[in-house]
C-alpha cells in the first residue's frame, strides 16, 4: 500500500520458484506505512485472487466496511485444493491485492495452518466472500476451539449494473480459451 507519498512498504520479499509454487522462505506482507492503531477493529479477508475481477473488488470493499483495518490473506498456491492451482505466483497476487484501495495489508497465508495468521492478527471479523466455499459454522467452531474471539460474516453478492460481467476466475479463463484458444 502507499504511504501517502507513493511508496509501498514491504516487510520482506517472498520467493517463488519457476513452477509458480510459493516457497515459504519468508511470510512477506505488503502494508501501509503504519499498521492498525490501538482500538482499530481488524478485519481479515482471504482468497486466491488469481485473476482480479469486479467481484473481488466488491468483496474487499464489503470486508473493509466491516471494520477499521483490512488485512487480506492471499492463499499460497500449494494450499489451493478446492479448484485449479493459481496461474499467478503468490507474491504477485499479494502485490496486486495490496494495491487495491480498500486493502490496508496483504500477506501470503501460512504454509501449513490457516489459523496461524488469524491468531497473530486477532481480528474482530473474518469476512468471507459471497460465493466462497467455506462453511461459516465450521470456521466459527474452529475459532471458538482455539479461543479466538471474532465473528464470521459473509459479504454481499455483487450485482453489476452492466451486462457481460465476468465475476469468477474460471469464467475469465474459459472466455480466454474460447476466444483465443
Amino acid at each position: 500500500m502507499s504511504d501517502g507519498e507513493g511508496n509501498v512498504g514491504e516487510t520482506d520479499a517472498a520467493e517463488t520458484d519457476t513452477s509458480g509454487t510459493d516457497t515459504p522462505a519468508t511470510d512477506a506482507a505488503v502494508t501501509r506505512a503504519t499498521g492498525p492503531v490501538d482500538g482499530d477493529s481488524v478485519v481479515v479477508a482471504q482468497g486466491t485472487f488469481d485473476l482480479l475481477h469486479p467481484g473481488h473488488l466488491h468483496y474487499l470493499g464489503d470486508a473493509a466496511a466491516m471494520g477499521d483495518y483490512l488485512v487480506v490473506i492471499v492463499a499460497r498456491s500449494e494450499n489451493v485444493t478446492h479448484k485449479e492451482k493459481p496461474v499467478v505466483s503468490g507474491s504477485q497476487r499479494r502485490e496486486l491485492v495490496a494495491g487495491l484501495q480498500p486493502v490496508d495489508e496483504a500477506r501470503l497465508g501460512h504454509p501449513e495452518d490457516i489459523f496461524v495468521p488469524i491468531e497473530e492478527l486477532d481480528p474482530a471479523v473474518i469476512a468471507l466472500g459471497f460465493d466462497q466455499h467455506h462453511d461459516e459454522r465450521k470456521i466459527q467452531a474452529a475459532l471458538d476451539e482455539r479461543g479466538i474471539d471474532c465473528t464470521v460474516q459473509r459479504a454481499s453478492a455483487y450485482e453489476p449494473d452492466y451486462e457481460g460481467a465476468l465475476l469468477s476466475t474460471g469464467d475469465i479463463v474459459d472466455r480466454i480459451l474460447d476466444e483465443r484458444g
